[in-house]
């Protein structure tokens, strides 16, 4: 009897995260330390040698073990250096919402208007092309400086690297609009305003929301260099705090929970993506 697809592939993700594992757990084995030449082998296990030791990367089961210890206890506060991962995941998602927020107030408008005219579209283009390629932390001593506060100078590098490939995706979306629906619009003497609403949202929606599900990814990807840099609070502040501490159990999990949090704010988006999608 042959699986379906998706327990076929479900297994496979299973069948080779235990592979991972394990290749992992054979890497960070103990190994037997070797002693210098010509020491007796008394005076060898005297000072240690000979007996197994770790080159210090830890462990699968160190990992769990943080993982329980992490998640048993997220939303304790002791402290500016010492909170739960649970608050710190807050505080980055807090500053991703609302610098996403703001490049969606500014970009679908914006990549509307630019749809819509060609010769507005020819003007902006040039801009668009210089400041697309930035990395976005290259701004982040411009906003610190100006903006003198290091948690909207991360809200501003999220804005300014989540704006772009909206802005580019709804241009593009609005432009390639089929002529035909918008030829039958205007012979049904539909209005500009329920014509942008009613006939070229609809049909840009697919290409809209894949640059905002772009957008996020790139958010998500930025805040966590951005407050390694600001510091205070947020998940990439625990990365470089833990790892200043020199506890890589607790950078691994870390990594691991910003992989877990990109893929569910991803999963989301497709999801919306997949409600505005239709079949021609």
């Amino acid at each position: 009897m042959r699986l379906p697809l998706a327990w076929s592939s479900a297994l496979l993700s299973v069948a080779l995260f235990v592979l991972l594992v394990g290749i992992w757990q054979m890497l960070t084995l103990p190994k037997p330390s070797k002693p210098p030449p010509g020491v007796s082998a008394e005076y060898a296990a005297l000072m240690g040698h000979g007996a197994a030791k770790s080159d210090g990367f830890p462990t699968p089961a160190q990992v769990a073990s943080t993982f329980i210890r992490e998640l048993r206890h997220p939303f304790y506060d002791h402290g500016p250096n010492d909170k739960g991962i649970g608050l710190q995941l807050a505080y980055s998602l807090a500053r991703v919402g609302a610098g996403f927020g703001l490049a969606v107030l500014v970009a679908l408008p914006l990549g509307f208007v630019i749809g819509m005219f060609p010769l507005l579209r020819r003007a902006l283009d040039p801009f668009i092309q210089v400041l697309k390629p930035i990395s976005p932390l290259a701004w982040m001593p411009i906003a610190l400086y100006t903006l003198k506060n290091a948690d909207v100078s991360g809200v501003f590098v999220i804005f300014i690297c989540s704006i772009w490939p909206m802005l580019v995706n709804t241009a593009f979306g609005v432009a390639s609009v089929r002529r035909d629906w918008l030829n039958v619009a205007r012979t049904l003497e539909v209005g500009a305003f329920k014509r942008a609403f009613q006939v070229i949202l609809p049909a840009a929606a697919p290409t809209i929301l894949t640059g905002m599900r772009i957008s996020m990814g790139i958010a998500w990807l930025v805040i966590v260099a951005a407050e390694m840099l600001v510091g205070g609070t947020g998940i990439g502040y625990f990365v470089w705090n833990e790892w200043n501490n020199l506890a890589l159990p607790s950078v691994i999990f870390a990594i691991v929970l910003i992989g877990l949090v990109g893929m569910l704010l991803d999963l989301l988006f497709a999801r919306l993506l997949r409600l505005v999608t239709y079949a021609e």
